[in-house]
């Protein structure tokens, strides 16, 4: 029902808790809901687990809507609202307190409290030199406008961050068929837990190889470049 393959299925029989695993791997897909999964629990006739779930996912979906309402996350172009009259072209948020007209960035910033200092480093060296990218960081935009792409620096605290987890998922869902090209995973220090699986398919910036940290913020402006 889940369309999974053969060599994926005996991988899950393997683990302690495979359907632990199953709805983790799951949960990646576009196509996946909370109406889908319902959908196969009552094709698998486990009317049992439905109903031990339905407080949860009752919670979760409210917990969603909130979340969605309160802190909105726009990774690809996906504003509607364009200018209003032509003499309004170009009017960004700071022009515009009352956010009319949304002001646009080339990347959304994702990140928990403890990396801050690297990303205040990411501001320094994207925005303050010759790539002159436009970065949206919640502690600093408190309205973030339209954002081309979104930066998820990963890290240990960053797995325990409940925020950081909705965004991630959220913009993921907001654009499955060109999600390679407008999340971008940064890797700043080594991780004792591991990589998401959620995020195992993007290519990843790493920053923790002394080697390739010269072409690091190159690679990174460039990738934010892209059309």
């Amino acid at each position: 029902m889940m369309d999974f393959t053969y060599l994926e299925i005996k991988n899950f029989e393997k683990r302690d808790y495979p359907f632990e695993k199953v709805l983790t791997e799951w949960e990646t897909r576009p196509e996946a809901t909370v109406a889908s999964l319902l959908s196969f629990l009552e094709k698998a006739e486990r009317k049992d687990i439905i109903s031990d779930l339905k407080e949860i996912i009752d919670d979760d979906c409210r917990k969603y809507l909130e979340r969605q309402q309160r802190k909105p996350v726009q990774v690809p172009v996906v504003d509607s609202c364009g200018p209003r009259t032509q003499e309004r072209e170009g009017i960004t948020l700071f022009d515009d307190p009352q956010g009319i007209t949304p002001e646009t960035f080339d990347a959304f910033i994702c990140y928990c409290q403890s990396d801050f200092q690297f990303v205040h480093e990411m501001i320094k060296q994207l925005e303050q030199t010759e790539y002159n990218l436009k970065l949206c960081v919640f502690d600093r935009d408190v309205l973030p406008g339209t954002c081309k792409r979104m930066v998820v620096v990963i890290s240990d605290d960053y797995l325990d961050s409940d925020a950081c987890d909705f965004q991630t998922k959220f913009a993921l869902s907001l654009c499955p068929g060109a999600r390679s090209k407008r999340l971008i995973p940064v890797v700043y220090k080594s991780m004792k837990r591991p990589f998401p699986s959620i995020l195992r398919f993007l290519t990843i910036c790493d920053y923790t190889k002394p080697c390739t940290q010269i072409w690091f913020w190159k690679r990174l402006a460039k990738a934010l470049s892209l059309p």
